[in-house]
């Protein structure tokens, strides 16, 4: 029955903490309500001069247009500078597009394509074909992309007859399913394949721009994206991409009919490291390029820098140009430079002029806006009504001019340019506007729970009772319940996270109100030994979670974590040292209540032992943060004023032949070390010493074969792809090969260990004349029972030995021999038991090793040092817990029995977020490292699941083990308890 309780209270703290981190991310990660209607060429946009229709009015400028989309083609890829004499593999890579601009302006034009965040490529595709603008949320639907609802181009296309042919990223499948006359997808999610898709596309677009079977071509490359996210774009191999699409834009300009329009541009940027999905300059700024054969720019104007032009002005302008009508939930302003002035001669073009464009697009804009405002209530009241003023004065203004029969003067433009820049910057602000009172609602459900924890920390088995849960778990429900009654009779309809929030809320109250004396009599009648650190440790806590708070913080937050964790680190001795630990005690412990046992004292040589392991212990844990600071990445937020380290680039973007070499032998030395440590540690405590056991054959043989396998897979992964050209085949087999077997390695120890963990050898007694010859293992390898029988009833691993001993001894003699604690004349034990001090820690310490193997696998090699020094950080801290345990007196008390402090608790937590950092990670969309979900797989995934698994392991790789360590803070003293006793009760060994 305490089981069930346990595991009870269990799950309602985790409901409590996932309801309260769903109600912070509904307020934080707002959804934008979408409008499901659509525009036709009949549509009249009141208010008009008649009921003439406004879309599709005239003949369309373009009967043809030809889309390329060059993913993540930055700005800068397209410049052209002549004086630059040493370009970088990205810059002087496009000369095509500076020559059509200076061999003609009115025919051709670049401009700087301003993407909103985030720039992820679903997001990218939503709106520059819908003309809208995406939140937050929909980042989470860029690898599981779902159809587009909302009216867009390619809905519009279709609807005019237009036959739409697609080749290349298959993302507009899923977005645009059954929209496309004929389409050639091909595989997206590959980052490591550079060519699949170019040189698909490549088979057959000229082939497809020959025929008559088409009107819109769409063509998505993908090979200079997924080169920025191997090797970066400061790489040959950018260049060489870069150099192919410039051949493709030229083949593509000469296949080119009059009548036709082509489009080239990115769909966003990239950063220094080939990143993107962030809002910083160098991923939001991409390129745009328009050329035709026939005039295109009415009034050319040459400028130096190419001007900005936001991605949702691209729908309005191709829909006028296209002759369709714009998409119902457009936002974007029409490019004016491609429409001739008003009043001016059309030159033989047919489409509408500037003024006749911008008041489509303004009762375009405004019919949206009505039409939205009336189904939400994002956009401030205030700001609605300027808005509608704005477009009464346009509409009276514009429709007189008509009137009077004059052309729109400057004035009445710029107005309507206005009211147009207006209204998009007042969707943006509400839709990415927070929910303050979800959020706030969320984060005092999660302090809340918080607090709970640490309640039921300090309590213990006191509430451990048959009602403890009963009247919160019912008051909760009924709460919830009244709460969605109310919330249906005022509203007419449910908010869930509310109502979940009610329950949640009202149940911690009532457990709170409940308890509120039991935890105070409890926290009164605690021995203080263990609170000594609690102050303490609760403070560096609360500057963890006041930090988050700030923006300079969290942009440093790898610094702020490390700087706690070493604060704290150095804090424990010091509190020691006050306490007056770390001197021998004069004398034992008379102090203690009745019926506990007394702390035995430890001699003056073992505290001294015990204070230079714990010096050690804090070199290696300040050594190891020193040196992680060193594998920080960088924020986009810190500008040139951080470099990131050079370890966070895998092998293969270094071409520095001895660099890479030299890192390649320093990463393999890491894991060299990371596996011999774990060894070292299994060997020294006597926990490979049982034949057969199958823990002890999974760390003998499969974690060095996992390590080995890892180091040739590493070899094969940093080498050029321009090398051994002859074994190119052999090389992509082994890039398969080596990792899976690996995993499978790493896998079957697991299953091993999950089978049978224990890794302690018993063996009887040999008599005396077979024993002779055998010499004994050393001391610290066996357990013995050569301490008090009051002392074997408080600890726990004596009490194993001993009942290991009895186990096995049988007859009157050996009972004898029991009570007296050794059998035969030559004093031995009658049972040695090999590892049984690290009965339960060894299996963990091998888990680790196993999955820390693992998720190293999953991550640049060069980060392999960063692992090495988790290890060392980890190993560390259990050694700093297990002294502070030793020499204050913990191991022998009673009342706290194997209770684990808030101070060491602290540590562990901020080493598993220091290490986050430390491992190259960033908590932004930019620092995912994408390249995981490809370990063993080049050729790509059928699905998400498993590359979403591998991209996970990998971004949470610290956090997950050291959770898995976690346990390790209450075993690992227990072998510090038993060697005391044996100090105690034996001497020194």
């Amino acid at each position: 029955m305490k089981r069930l309780l346990v595991l009870g209270l269990l799950l309602w703290l985790c409901a409590l903490f996932y309801v309260g981190i769903f109600l912070f991310v509904g307020g934080f990660l707002l959804v934008r309500l979408e409008v499901n209607r659509t525009s036709t060429c009949e549509d009249v946009l009141s208010p008009s001069a008649g009921s003439q229709a406004d879309f599709c009015r005239t003949q369309p400028r373009f009967h043809r247009a030809v889309v390329l989309i060059i993913d993540a083609l930055k700005v800068d890829f397209a410049r052209y500078d002549h004086s630059n004499l040493s370009p970088r593999p990205y810059e002087n890579k496009l000369p095509v597009l500076q020559e059509l601009v200076s061999l003609d302006r009115s025919h051709a034009g670049l401009f700087t394509f301003q993407a909103d965040p985030p720039t992820t490529t679903m997001q990218r595709i939503k709106g520059f074909t819908t003309g809208s603008l995406p939140t937050f949320i929909d980042v989470g639907n860029n690898f599981a992309s779902s159809a587009i609802l909302e009216d867009n181009l390619i809905h519009q296309l279709g609807q005019a007859g237009k036959r739409v042919v697609f080749m290349g990223d298959d993302t507009w499948e899923n977005l645009f399913p059954k929209k496309f006359h004929r389409s050639l997808p091909f595989p997206s999610f590959n980052v490591k394949d550079l060519h699949t898709v170019d040189n698909g596309i490549l088979q057959h677009i000229y082939s497809t721009m020959k025929g008559e079977d088409w009107d819109v071509l769409i063509a998505h490359f993908l090979g200079v994206d997924h080169c920025g996210h191997r090797y970066g774009p400061d790489h040959p191999a950018m260049a060489d991409k870069l150099t192919q699409m410039n051949g493709v834009i030229r083949s593509v300009v000469e296949h080119l009919q009059n009548d036709t329009l082509l489009v080239v541009m990115g769909d966003h940027g990239m950063t220094d490291t080939g990143d993107h999905g962030g809002e910083s300059a160098k991923e939001t700024e991409a390129a745009l390029f328009l050329y035709s054969h026939a005039p295109l720019f009415p009034a050319p104007a040459s400028q130096a820098e190419p001007p900005v032009v936001p991605q949702t002005d691209l729908v309005p302008t191709l829909a006028l140009l296209l002759g369709i009508p714009i998409p119902y939930s457009s936002v974007g302003q029409v490019l004016l430079p491609l429409f001739p002035p008003p009043g001016h001669p059309q030159g033989g073009r047919s489409g509408p002029d500037q003024s006749e464009a911008l008041w489509v697009n303004v009762k375009q804009v405004n019919r949206f806006l009505q039409t939205y405002s009336s189904m939400a209530n994002d956009i401030p009241p205030d700001r609605l009504s300027e808005l509608r003023a704005a477009f009464a004065y346009v509409s009276s203004a514009y429709l007189a001019s008509v009137q009077q029969g004059a052309p729109a003067s400057p004035e009445l433009l710029r107005s309507m340019q206005a009211y147009l820049t207006s209204v998009r910057d007042t969707c943006r602000a509400s839709w990415a506007r927070f929910h303050p009172l979800k959020m706030a609602a969320g984060m005092v459900l999660l302090a809340g729970a918080c607090l709970l924890c640490y309640l039921l920390s300090e309590l213990s088995s006191a509430v451990l009772t048959e009602g403890a849960l009963r009247a919160p778990l019912v008051a909760g429900v009924c709460v919830g319940v009244c709460v969605a009654v109310a919330q249906l009779a005022s509203q007419g309809h449910l908010d869930a996270p509310w109502c979940l929030a009610a329950a949640a809320g009202s149940s911690e109250v009532l457990f709170l109100w409940r308890h509120r004396r039991r935890a105070t009599h409890s926290s009164k009648s605690r021995p203080s030994a263990p609170s000594q650190l609690v102050g303490a440790a609760l403070l560096v806590l609360a500057l963890r979670c006041a930090s988050l708070l700030s923006d300079s913080y969290v942009i440093a937050e790898g610094r702020v974590v490390t700087f706690l964790l070493c604060s704290l680190g150095l804090y424990v001795p010091l509190r020691l040292n006050w306490d007056g630990h770390l001197l021998p005690p004069p004398s034992p412990d008379s102090q203690k209540p009745p019926g506990a046992l007394p702390a035995i004292p430890l001699p003056a040589w073992a505290v001294r032992r015990e204070g230079v392991a714990l010096c050690l212990s804090l070199a290696v844990l300040a050594g190891s943060l020193c040196l992680s600071l060193a594998l920080h990445a960088c924020r986009e937020e810190q500008g040139a004023s951080c470099q990131p380290s050079a370890f966070l680039a895998p092998l293969a973007r270094m071409q520095d032949e001895r660099l890479r070499n030299l890192h390649y032998l320093l990463s393999l030395a890491a894991l060299a070390a990371w596996t011999h440590l774990l060894y070292r540690w299994l060997r020294h405590y006597g926990n490979l010493n049982a034949p057969g056991a199958p823990a002890v054959f999974a760390a003998r043989w499969l974690l060095p074969a996992a390590a080995v396998l890892t180091g040739l897979h590493w070899a094969v992964s940093a080498t050029p792809e321009d090398s051994f050209r002859s074994l190119a085949e052999l090389i992509r087999l082994a890039q398969s090969v080596l990792p899976r077997a690996a995993y499978a390695a790493l896998g079957l120890g697991v299953a091993l260990l999950w089978l049978d963990p224990l890794t302690v050898f018993v063996k009887h007694r040999a008599p005396a004349s077979a024993s002779t010859h055998h010499l004994p293992p050393p001391p610290r390898y066996r357990a013995s029972t050569g301490i008090s029988p009051q002392a074997e009833l408080h600890h726990l691993i004596p009490q194993l030995y001993q009942r290991i001993r009895h186990s096995l001894e049988d007859g009157p003699a050996s009972a004898a021999e029991a009570a007296g604690g050794s059998s035969g004349q030559d004093g031995r034990p009658a049972v040695e038991a090999y590892g049984l001090g690290t009965v339960y820690s060894a299996p963990l310490v091998l888990l680790v090793g196993l999955l820390g193997t693992g998720v190293l696998l999953l991550h640049p090699e060069s980060l392999a040092p960063a692992f090495l020094l988790m290890l060392l950080e980890a190993a560390a801290l259990l050694h700093i817990h297990a002294t502070c345990t030793t020499l204050s007196g913990q191991q022998g008390d009673h009342a706290t029995g194997f209770r684990v402090p808030w101070a060491p608790v602290v540590l562990w937590s901020l080493a598993a977020c220091q290490f986050f950092h430390a491992t190259g990670h960033l908590p932004t969309f930019a620092s995912l490292q994408w390249g995981a979900a490809f370990v063993g797989f080049p050729d790509g995934h059928t699905g998400t699941l498993l590359p979403a698994t591998l991209v996970t392991l990998n971004t949470f790789s610290s956090h997950i083990l050291f959770a898995l360590a976690c346990p390790l803070l209450l075993f690992w003293p227990l072998v510090t308890v038993c060697v005391c006793v044996l100090y105690c009760c034996s001497g020194p060994w």
